[in-house]
């Protein structure tokens, strides 16, 4: 949807919910006739789990594999071999070869899906190295980075392997073809026949070499089936331990950034506080104590005071309310992540242009879920907080997408730039709070201008 940023908040409320049904008790129950066990039917996923269809599948893979695998090996040796040709020739063989990342990433990609979808495994999708840095320089060394990703090359070698076994494969096709027709050679009359492996084979001998070689043939095929299988899972699946270690690393970075963005949270409190609402209240009852020491010999003057402490109390009010805002949003559980950022687009200083296109089944089913719309909700909100203060922006444009199961947003500014992360600043508090939330998040802010801001948060399950 599209937000104009002079609308206003949506309203809440909350429906009148149905009484509840009375519940009988165990003697109210009247006794049922046992039910007989049904058997479970047998899943698509049980039926590839069987392990003569595994072979099977894996087998016609591999042949694929020999079949076109082969060609896609062959253009990616080709564009190597231009680009490393043409790297001197105006420097046309490094685009040539920045080219060729991305298609490896595409193939190494392939087999990742192709080996989760022949063993299984829950194997995450291979990703492309975030990108660290702007501008032309930034994407060089992205692609860079990602031209040495160890996942990306293990996931390739694996690929050639299985190429090479399809090959193989093909050939032993052949070789069970051309056995069986050996084996019925003395129909044809003829003394001599040609054997499976080019030598000449006498009648006679024909049927026992035609079975032989359709055993060994055969063999042959299981075999590469289950080496394949053995390579795919020691180069593409997780090592258990290095799987492990990542999940203890990943989780470590993300305790460290929760405890920095609750300290971080919990000093902005206090000085919101301290420097806000204590002082305001302190000012109420030093005017109450003043407009009752007049209320007897000045009573007009009394009553001014009344009026002052009155309007300060209100003003007060309002900001423990704007201060439990930034705490908790009550509108972002009742409304959902569109309405509290319709909501906080409409309190905006600059004009906000809103667009936000979420799955219905993305958010909202789970803790998980309402944690990464908080995480993406208050990184919104101190990025349009930080605008309205430093950057001199006539206008921002937001957006929000569902994206990989988890949500994605864009904060975008036409500021002057410069924006960085400095320690207890407002950027820190969302880093560590996308962070904490299991998130990545990019700041692009050149000096001049736009600024912009990606956060990107997972859906715990």
């Amino acid at each position: 949807m599209t937000t104009n940023p002079t609308s206003p908040a949506p309203g809440q409320g909350t429906a009148p919910t149905a009484p509840e049904a009375p519940v009988p008790s165990a003697a109210q129950v009247p006794p049922t006739a046992p039910v007989p066990p049904v058997a479970p039917a047998a899943s698509p996923a049980k039926e590839a789990d069987r392990p003569p269809l595994r072979i099977l599948l894996t087998v016609l893979e591999l042949a694929a594999l020999g079949a076109v695998g082969t060609a896609v090996f062959a253009v990616l040796t080709a564009t190597l071999g231009i680009g490393l040709g043409m790297l001197f020739v105006f420097g046309i063989g490094i685009f040539v070869l920045l080219a060729l990342v991305y298609g490896l990433y595409g193939v190494a990609w392939f087999e990742v899906r192709r080996v989760d979808g022949l063993y299984g495994g829950n194997l995450p999708d291979l990703q492309w190295r975030p990108r660290t840095n702007p501008g032309f320089g930034g994407w060089l060394r992205n692609v860079l980075r990602q031209s040495v990703d160890g996942r990306m090359w293990r996931a390739l070698l694996n690929f050639v392997l299985g190429c090479i076994a399809g090959t193989l494969v093909l050939r032993l096709f052949w070789g069970v073809i051309w056995s069986a027709f050996t084996a019925f050679a003395p129909l044809s009359g003829r003394t001599t026949v040609e054997g499976p492996f080019g030598s000449m084979v006498a009648a006679a001998w024909a049927p026992l070499v035609g079975i032989l070689g359709v055993l060994a043939a055969a063999a042959g095929i299981l075999g590469l089936a289950l080496l394949h299988r053995l390579l795919s899972r020691a180069l593409v699946m997780p090592n258990r331990e290095a799987e492990l270690t990542a999940q203890v690393r990943t989780t470590s970075a993300q305790r460290e950034g929760a405890v920095r963005a609750a300290e971080l949270e919990r000093t902005r409190i206090e000085r919101d506080l301290h420097d806000g609402v204590q002082p305001r209240l302190v000012s109420v009852g030093m005017t109450l104590g003043l407009a009752q020491q007049k209320i007897d010999t000045d009573p007009a003057a009394a009553k001014a005071l009344i009026d002052e402490a009155h309007t300060s109390t209100k003003a007060a009010i309002t900001e423990l309310r704007q201060l439990a805002r930034g705490i908790h949003t009550s509108v972002l559980d009742d409304r959902g992540l569109d309405a509290a950022l319709s909501a906080l687009a409409s309190r905006s200083h600059i004009p906000v242009q809103l667009d936000v296109r979420i799955d219905a089944g993305t958010t909202g089913s789970g803790a998980g879920c309402r944690d990464a719309e908080a995480a993406i909700y208050f990184a919104i909100a101190e990025s349009l907080t930080n605008a309205a203060k430093h950057s001199r922006a006539s206008e921002c444009r937001v957006v929000v997408r569902s994206r990989d199961g988890g949500l994605w947003a864009r904060v975008e500014d036409n500021g002057m730039g410069g924006a960085q992360v400095q320690p207890g600043g407002g950027l820190d508090g969302i880093t560590n709070r996308i962070l904490a939330a299991g998130g990545t998040f990019r700041l692009d802010s050149p000096a001049g201008g736009p600024t912009s801001l990606e956060v990107t948060v997972p859906c715990a399950s």
